[in-house]
């Protein structure tokens, strides 16, 4: 664990599929997370994680053109809002979703979220996804890419992340 959080490293698509569905196991209605990185950094695949992991209803595919999307629970645990907050540009766009309103009985996670959504919950997961660029070479190996996970609030104070690098590695 950094200073910053807990950093895991992510060789590809699929450890970061696996990371999102290993860190549902911590998650409970009301959590928010908040996922910060570039295009291509992976915030939709890890959310795929999240819904796999939380076991809700359809395909979890990146909201951006309608901005939210709820996932129903399939057994009795919390169901998904996925919210895509790219195009939102103010508190008022982002209170007009009203999103307060249904995070006690689901997870939120919103992808472009920071600075823009931490005033919905005291308490959350902030996670940004960092994609190197590798060489320009086209038989070059594209380095991996790096979760840090950071904690904020009580909610979070006794949750071991640094469990979920271990697992992945």
């Amino acid at each position: 664990m950094s200073a910053d959080g807990v950093v895991v490293t992510l060789p590809d698509a699929a450890a970061t599929t696996a990371l999102g569905c290993r860190l549902s196991s911590l998650l409970h209605a009301g959590d928010l997370v908040i996922l910060t990185g570039g295009l291509g950094a992976g915030k939709t695949t890890l959310t795929q994680g999240l819904g796999d992991g939380l076991g809700v209803r359809g395909r979890v595919s990146s909201p951006t053109f309608i901005i939210a999307r709820e996932h129903r629970p399939l057994g009795s645990g919390p169901g998904l809002i996925h919210v895509d907050a790219y195009r939102l540009t103010s508190l008022a766009e982002v209170d007009s979703l009203d999103l307060d309103s249904s995070m006690d009985a689901a997870v939120t996670v919103v992808e472009w979220g920071a600075d823009l959504v931490e005033q919905l919950a005291q308490d959350r997961l902030e996670v940004v996804l960092e994609r190197p660029r590798g060489s320009t070479d086209p038989g070059a190996v594209e380095p991996p890419r790096r979760a840090v996970l950071r904690a904020v609030g009580e909610r979070w104070a006794q949750t071991d992340l640094a469990a979920l690098a271990d697992v992945l590695e």
